[in-house]
């Protein structure tokens, strides 16, 4: 079964013709060629469908390692094959600012299980030929500038990473990790959130691919009953200026929220809500499942 979120903000499940089937540190490598490789449209491509099929793209975060190395690779097995239409991987970081509690001791507990990116980047290689959903990289800039931009814009693009997300990269300094993600056709996705202003937002949008991530509060990631006055008004202004679909997400936990919209994204992202229910022993199967039936 393939999870839907209606445009009316519902849940529902349909049936998909579309079902398919870490470490720590290690020798500096390059990882071998042909295991997969980036694609900065598909990322735009998946939202229309899911858009034209007439719901909303439903895109799952989850950090890489976490709750453990082999629950995370059935993690995301599972939300590969239970029809998410791109899936984020969080890069653990021992200073997340931009997150909250939960993603914060999920990225701890990853680390000290010896995630990392290499690791990371190995693993999605190895089952990039038969994912379904595109994986976008979300994390801080240090650990890629660590591994050296050019190669790590080669090994994310073996891996068939998409894309990636950077929160503590702002425009002004993207310009070496954008250069070097878009020379294999990977994508740098730009973080708008309700206080950037529409001259900000028009330096995003120079060198935007893939989607817009909005975030949709003042803070930190989490889940939320409601959200900020000021997210509609930001919403609107973000797409008089991108041509790209805007993902909202810092906060979902459910189709039920969108209902309190007064609007329609293009894309939702579910994070913290899915590292709980992860935590407490749940599948991602399972959560799935949850998620469509509230």
């Amino acid at each position: 079964m393939s999870p839907t979120i209606n445009q009316d903000g519902k849940g529902e499940r349909t049936l998909s013709s579309t079902m398919e089937q870490a470490g720590g540190p290690r020798p500096a490598r390059t990882l071998p060629p042909g295991s997969g490789q980036g694609d900065a449209s598909v990322l735009t491509r998946r939202i229309e469908e899911a858009n034209a099929a007439g719901r909303i793209a439903f895109i799952p975060f989850i950090t890489a390692g976490f709750p453990s190395p082999a629950k995370f690779s059935a993690a995301l097995r599972e939300l590969d094959e239970g029809g998410a239409d791109i899936i984020e991987v969080g890069v653990p970081f021992s200073d997340p600012v931009a997150d909250g509690p939960v993603v914060e001791e999920a990225s701890r507990r990853a680390l000290a299980a010896g995630t990392g990116l290499r690791g990371i980047l190995e693993e999605l290689a190895a089952d990039a030929a038969c994912r379904r959903a595109p994986v976008v990289l979300m994390g801080y800039y240090n650990p890629f500038l660590q591994y050296g931009l050019t190669r790590f814009a080669q090994d994310a693009a073996a891996a068939g990473v998409s894309g990636c997300i950077v929160p503590d990269l702002p425009v002004d300094e993207d310009g070496p990790l954008r250069a070097a993600l878009a020379a294999r056709a990977v994508a740098l996705i730009p973080l708008v959130g309700v206080n950037t202003s529409p001259a900000r937002m028009r330096a995003y949008a120079r060198g935007a691919a893939g989607y817009v991530y909005l975030v949709s509060v003042l803070g930190v990631t989490g889940e939320r009953a409601a959200f900020a006055d000021e997210l509609a008004g930001a919403f609107t202004r973000a797409a008089g200026v991108f041509s790209l679909p805007l993902a909202v997400g810092f906060g979902f936990s459910g189709p039920e929220q969108l209902k309190n919209l007064p609007f329609r994204p293009q894309a939702v992202v579910v994070g913290s809500a899915l590292l709980r229910f992860l935590d407490a022993g749940g599948s991602a199967a399972d959560f799935i499942r949850k998620f469509f039936a509230d």
